[in-house]
């Protein structure tokens, strides 16, 4: 795929799920960091594998008036667990302690002071992350708009220094914020993303440089023209052929009354007409920019199948770029059962999700 996608000059956009998966494994590489997450892994483990020590926990957490819940095993694959996993084990702290200071053998687990910090200092960097993962990872709603405006509000605000944060959390923010930063630097996927903003009713130029606008409405008119000059010299071409067609070729029609309203619709469509291509895109542009920007909880595609009959040729572009999702994530759970990924067959997926991929499509 990668390889087609470079050899037909498409802008490859990867999903952000990945990206943010890589930048936070990156931002996690510290020795403490290491230490910390492997004691959460041994207390799961130990906890999972001994059906006295969940009874033990459950008694526990009744008796501290903590919430009854299990501790949570971390994936590999998937970054929220990881996060999930140390929230828990902060939780129940209380509750594991008393659990294992009466275990001489288990009594090493128990985190220590340096530990605690360690966690918690990752779980300030890491938990406002998980909300954007989910998110972005929908498939019954437009993503790819999204991109740009998380972006921006990751670098000031949700990874951006905090005087309370720790040096730890600092580092972990600081180094997931350059690695991102990184991986969308590239100027086509930069475009892509603020096309695909610009052509978003809730933020249009509210994320896009100023500099970059012209780009934006250029490229954009260079692509509704193409098709667009095509239709203008055909309707031209046909009216070119009626006006020379002798009197006795042309089609006889019976002349009735006209009304009043039959020569304000000729005058009208006449001067339509007579604009050039660019003009009206230009006008179309214009009237886009100029209407009010809508609530961020509202539909893009609603609110572009309403104004579809004000502006057509950018409705052609919306529906291009806002189908394009902004994670794998949907395509993956295609094959997820239970939220756990799994080596599926056809006979494995539910018909619901069996319909809905394009090899098993019943139009093709």
């Amino acid at each position: 795929m990668v390889l087609a996608a470079q050899l037909n000059e498409w802008t490859r956009l990867q999903c952000f799920g990945h990206r943010l998966h890589l930048a936070i494994g990156h931002a996690l590489k510290d020795d403490r960091v290491s230490r910390a997450i492997g004691l959460c892994k041994k207390l799961v483990g130990h906890f999972s594998h001994s059906w006295k020590k969940k009874a033990a926990m459950a008694e526990a957490q009744r008796e501290l008036k903590l919430p009854e819940h299990s501790l949570i095993t971390e994936c590999p694959t998937r970054w929220g667990s990881k996060e999930m996993m140390i929230a828990r084990v902060l939780e129940q702290l209380k509750a594991i302690t008393q659990v294992l200071s009466g275990d001489r053998y288990a009594r090493s687990l128990i985190p220590t002071w340096q530990d605690i910090e360690v966690l918690e200092s990752i779980h300030k960097a890491l938990h406002p992350l998980q909300e954007f993962t989910d998110a972005l990872s929908g498939e019954e709603y437009v993503s790819i708009s999204y991109l740009k405006p998380v972006l921006h509000l990751l670098s000031t605000s949700v990874l951006a220094e905090n005087q309370e944060d720790t040096d730890l959390t600092r580092s972990i923010k600081t180094k997931a914020l350059a690695y991102l930063t990184d991986k969308y630097s590239d100027p086509s996927i930069q475009e892509l993303l603020d096309v695909a903003s610009f052509l978003d009713p809730r933020f249009k130029t509210k994320y896009i440089a100023a500099d970059n606008i012209p780009t934006i409405k250029t490229r954009l008119k260079t692509e509704i023209m193409q098709p667009a000059r095509r239709a203008y010299n055909q309707e031209k071409r046909s009216r070119t052929e009626t006006t020379t067609m002798p009197k006795n070729a042309q089609p006889s029609v019976e002349k009735g009354k006209k009304s009043l309203g039959s020569f304000f619709k000729t005058a009208v469509g006449s001067s339509v007409s007579c604009m050039q291509p660019e003009d009206v895109v230009e006008a179309e542009l214009n009237s886009y920019l100029m209407t009010p920007t809508i609530d961020g909880e509202e539909d893009p595609l609603a609110w572009w199948k309403m104004h579809r009959i004000n502006f057509p040729q950018l409705c052609n572009m919306a529906r291009k770029y806002l189908c394009v999702p902004a994670t794998s994530a949907p395509s993956e759970r295609l094959f997820s059962a239970g939220g756990n990924i799994v080596t599926c067959t056809r006979s494995s997926l539910k018909p619901a999700k069996v319909d809905m991929l394009i090899f098993l499509a019943k139009n093709l």
